[in-house]
């Protein structure tokens, strides 16, 4: 059995934790790595956004392309028209039946996954192809040519998506 006089005992205690400084040490590194790591956490939430919008923009343009191929060549006077059933001169009906057996081309219109009108799944009927301006809508996250089936993201900031 080993005994420790009072002078041992007093020295291990005095060394067990951390002083001040080093703890306000690693606060300081730990704030530096947080202020390197949270502008690239943003810049991915934002590239997500855009394949978000890239991938409903394809979806919805290549509904209209099949609209247009079981249409006619024609184009939905409404971008709704994508996700009903249709007869072939474009009525629209909720049910598949003998009449109404063109589509549904997609479940429902995506709802907008950027800027403004996030989560907005409205459209507006647009004349300009390409758009000049954005909708001023709160509802309308879409913008759709029909002459052309164009559509594009209402958002000014990215209409060349």
């Amino acid at each position: 059995m080993s005994v420790r006089s009072r002078s041992e005992h007093t020295i291990i205690s005095e060394r067990c934790g951390f002083t001040l400084v080093e703890l306000l040490i690693v606060v300081v590194i730990l704030g530096i790595l947080a202020a390197v790591v949270i502008p690239q956490f943003d810049n991915a939430s934002e590239s997500t956004e855009i394949a978000a919008l890239q991938a409903d923009l394809r979806v919805m343009r290549e509904a209209l392309q099949r609209y247009a191929l079981e249409h006619d060549g024609n184009f939905p006077g409404s971008l709704t028209a994508i996700a009903r059933f249709t007869n072939k001169t474009g009525t629209m009906a909720g049910n598949k039946t003998a009449v109404y057996k063109y589509g549904k081309y997609i479940p429902d219109i995506p709802r907008c996954p950027i800027g403004p009108r996030k989560g907005a799944t409205g459209w507006a009927a647009i004349g300009n192809n390409p758009p000049t301006v954005a909708s001023g809508s709160s509802t309308v996250g879409w913008l759709y040519h029909s002459a052309s089936g164009n559509v594009w993201v209402n958002d000014a900031n990215h209409f060349d998506k």
